[in-house]
Parts: structure tokens; sequence; C-alpha cells
């Protein structure tokens, strides 16, 4: 449960919901459900980098998915859990079409 005043998440203490970062205190009741979920849900993400930036990082020998072409930018984001390999992104020089790898 978040905090209604800062949205902060609640942790539970003594039959209570208590904000570690304001202090704002919420007994639990017997009506009171609370859902824990374990399941991980995995989404698209795109990482759109500026394009000054993107001028400035390393290059790479590879060949473009969409044109064919044999240059593109690439780095590194961790998007999983810290104990799951980075994913490489790479943008082609010519056409700037952007795709991932997995290692």
């Amino acid at each position: 449960m978040f905090c209604p005043e800062c949205q902060s998440l609640m942790i539970s203490s003594a039959g209570q919901l208590k904000c570690r970062k304001c202090g704002y205190i919420r007994k639990i009741v017997a009506g009171d459900q609370m859902q824990i979920r374990r399941e991980r849900r995995e989404r698209e993400i795109v990482i759109v980098e500026e394009e000054e930036t993107i001028r400035t990082l390393p290059t790479i020998a590879t060949k473009c998915p969409k044109c064919e072409h044999n240059l593109a930018f690439w780095w590194l984001r961790q998007l999983r859990a810290a104990d799951e390999s980075e994913v490489r992104f790479f943008r082609c020089v010519a056409c700037n079409h952007t795709w991932r790898e997995y290692d």
C-alpha cells in the first residue's frame, strides 16, 4: 500500500502500516486485503537517446537489419534485475534504426 500523503511505500509493523518517508500511520483492520504478487511482468522498453549523445558513442562494424549498412553506434543498458546481463543497443549511423541484442 502507498502512503496517501506522500505516495511512498508503507511498511507493515505491529498491526499498522507506517510510511518510512513522512511517518503517516494507518491501522490494519479486519476488512483490509493485501495482495502480494510474485510474478514478474516484462514490458517492452524503448530507450531513446538524445541525438547529440548518440554521436559521441563508440561504433562497431555490424549489419543494420533495416538498411544493411555496416556501421552502428552501440551502448549498454541494465533493463532488468541486477543479476541479469545488460542489453546492448545499436543505432545505424546511416538510417538511425535502433535495435538491441541480449547476451
